[in-house]
């Protein structure tokens, strides 16, 4: 206590030389962010450290059965159901179903939903995105297709609703696929490997609603842009509307949805 006390109060010049030293915790706090610069994509990167995210297709394929085998096992209930009703539509064929007996008809109905839950299970696993991490490019897997994109095309990826969205410098659209992966994980592992993620679109305030001739869109623009409002009205247009999304990139024009309105903006760069 005394020696403390020495210290402080004292004018020799080691108080001068301590006090320095004790800003040493300082120094290491600066170091401790190091880590946060890093995730800005500030290091060299590393072209043997790879990060795999894809959805569990075992997950998908045995929810879609077990959901498939509920809907078969209340068929014959509902069936029924309808029978007892004093009107109501497609009585002939619950007729038809409930005359085969049981237990025959509960465990033919409950196989139905099982096969009929593992077909949507294959095509759900199919249709799932898997991101593939390294620090010198990111690909994205899906439908047997890849996209791969060089560090050095991308500049931002974001969350668009249920979309990952990967954005060059130029602000021109690289790829915007459906995503089921955990956000966190997949932000957390891009950030790791030095790419740039962000919360939101940084062009989002740039977006304008399309209404039918909409000034200031490139020639051939507003054409396709009806096209698309048209397709995606219709219940099997979502191929024809992700075609004509690819058109509209060509011409230098990103296009994103909002329920059943579109929003559109200009390349900048």
């Amino acid at each position: 206590m005394e020696e403390a006390r020495n210290v402080t109060m004292g004018k020799r010049p080691e108080p001068q030389v301590s006090m320095a030293g004790s800003r040493e915790p300082q120094v290491s706090t600066a170091r401790s962010r190091e880590p946060q610069v890093s995730m800005a994509g500030s290091r060299e990167p590393q072209a043997g450290r790879v990060t795999e995210l894809a959805e569990s297709a075992w997950v998908i394929v045995l929810f879609c059965v077990a959901c498939g085998a509920v809907a078969g096992a209340l068929l014959p209930f509902l069936a029924r159901l309808l029978l007892s009703l004093r009107w109501a539509p497609l009585k002939g064929p619950a007729e038809l179903l409930t005359s085969v007996p049981e237990p025959a008809l509960t465990l033919g109905t409950i196989a139905v939903g099982v096969l009929g839950g593992l077909l949507l299970g294959l095509s759900a696993v199919h249709d799932s995105l898997s991101v593939r991490v390294a620090d010198t490019h990111v690909t994205l897997t899906i439908r047997d297709g890849s996209q791969e994109f060089a560090r050095e095309e991308i500049s931002v990826l974001f969350r668009d609703g249920k979309h990952l969205v990967v954005l060059a410098p130029s602000s021109m659209e690289l790829a915007r696929e459906h995503c089921g992966l955990p956000w966190r994980r997949l932000a957390d592992a891009l950030t790791e490997h030095g790419h740039t993620w962000a919360r939101e679109d940084p062009y989002r305030a740039e977006f304008r609603r399309w209404v039918p001739g909409t000034p200031g869109l490139p020639p051939g623009a507003d054409a396709l842009l009806r096209a698309r409002a048209k397709a995606r009205k219709d219940g099997d247009g979502a191929e024809e509307a992700r075609e004509l999304r690819g058109e509209l990139l060509r011409l230098g024009v990103v296009v994103r949805d909002e329920d059943k309105r579109q929003f559109w903006r200009v390349v900048s760069g």
